[in-house]
């Protein structure tokens, strides 16, 4: 097992955290504030990217890897990391206690990460705007989330991939042209002959090549949020990356990833064929365009393991649990949407109800 990392107080000796928005770790003790010394200019290098090929091949250097603590949530299957001296925590996908194990996970060192820009304090006002905005949301829900538990700090997983890639395709292109005819229509109950323009598409077999580099295609190195939701939250301003040191991490959650590198590949491909298929269309051209055969060819890639932050909640309001996820960046809110049933009934009666009056002042008229 790796040593226990900790972050001590340099005046109380007391455990330090990493202090959002700065670049300081806080001492919650005292209130002492120590400074994350500069890194090594050499250090800067982990922001480069690792060849993917090797990494698959499982040739990476024996330094890209780590031993981590981890522990797989038995409720919801997240994995969790342990940092410094902690060893009980809450899993703050679905608030389950979770209590460090003895084993170890060796996986890929992040080379980056992004540190929190948002307090606890201002993620929490963050949600509790999006509830207040949300229609039809159970006001109790509202004030529960105001007075609740703290908001966990947790640095998500992900995958970034750089690839140069080359397309052949082959489609149609489409060109509208116009003929004209005449139809008969009525007008004050009486037949009218009129003209009118007819448009039809004239197909023309095409094909070509396109090429694109890709850089930083962003993946999700989890599973244990939709992905709907982590999409919700994006765009991150990737040029905010640091070189990843653990100070970062101090008083705060980090997740393993469960999304491994060749998943991450498959998905990352599927972007970049999504952004390939739009270049294929605009160099087909015309009015319309089909798309029948696409073959890629993807060299020079090259990957990054990085964390992003996350403050999270899981509250538990009428038996149900709710997840909100803010974006520890930028403040940008996702989560499940709450419903009132009182309030939905309250508004379709009010709709009945104005509809009626509506109806009655016209049969007035």
């Amino acid at each position: 097992m790796t040593d226990v990392t900790h972050w001590p107080c340099e005046s109380c000796g007391a455990d330090l955290r990493f202090a959002p928005g700065q670049t300081d770790l806080r001492c919650d003790h005292c209130g002492h504030l120590q400074h994350i010394p500069e890194l090594p200019k050499a250090r800067t290098l982990a922001l480069g990217e690792l060849d993917l090929r090797d990494a698959l091949a499982n040739h990476l250097p024996a330094s890209e890897s780590q031993d981590v603590r981890t522990t797989r949530c038995p409720s919801c299957g997240a994995l969790v990391e342990f940092q410094g001296a902690t060893h009980a925590t809450q899993c703050p996908f679905c608030a389950t206690p979770v209590v460090a194990g003895t084993g170890e996970t060796r996986q890929i060192k992040p080379q980056a990460l992004i540190p929190f820009a948002l307090t606890e304090r201002e993620a929490r006002a963050s949600m509790t705007r999006w509830l207040g905005s949300l229609w039809f949301a159970p006001n109790g829900l509202v004030q529960y989330a105001r007075k609740g538990r703290a908001l966990d700090g947790l640095y998500v997983p992900y995958w970034t991939f750089d690839a140069a890639t080359r397309s052949r395709y082959q489609g149609q292109r489409g060109t509208y042209y116009y003929t004209t005819r005449t139809v008969t229509v009525q007008v004050d109950g009486k037949p009218q002959r009129r003209t009118e323009q007819v448009r039809h598409t004239r197909w023309t077999p095409v094909s070509g090549g396109v090429a694109r580099a890709f850089d930083d295609v962003l993946v999700l190195a989890s599973t244990s949020l939709p992905r709907s939701y982590t999409e919700a939250l994006e765009p991150w301003d990737l040029n905010a990356l640091t070189a990843y040191r653990p100070d970062y991490l101090a008083g705060f959650t980090a997740e393993g990833y469960t999304v491994g590198l060749a998943e991450g590949q498959t998905r990352a491909h599927e972007i970049m064929a999504q952004v390939i298929h739009q270049d294929i269309r605009a160099d087909i051209g015309g009015d319309e365009q089909r798309v029948t055969r696409v073959e890629t060819e993807h060299s020079a890639e090259t990957f990054k393991h990085i964390l992003l932050p996350i403050w999270m909640a899981a509250y538990k309001y009428n038996g149900k649990t709710y997840r909100f996820v803010v974006n520890g960046q930028s403040g940008k809110v996702q989560g499940e949407r709450p419903w009132s049933a009182w309030k939905i009934a309250f508004a379709v009666l009010l709709a009945l109800i104005v509809a009626g009056i509506v109806a009655a002042i016209s049969q007035m008229r």
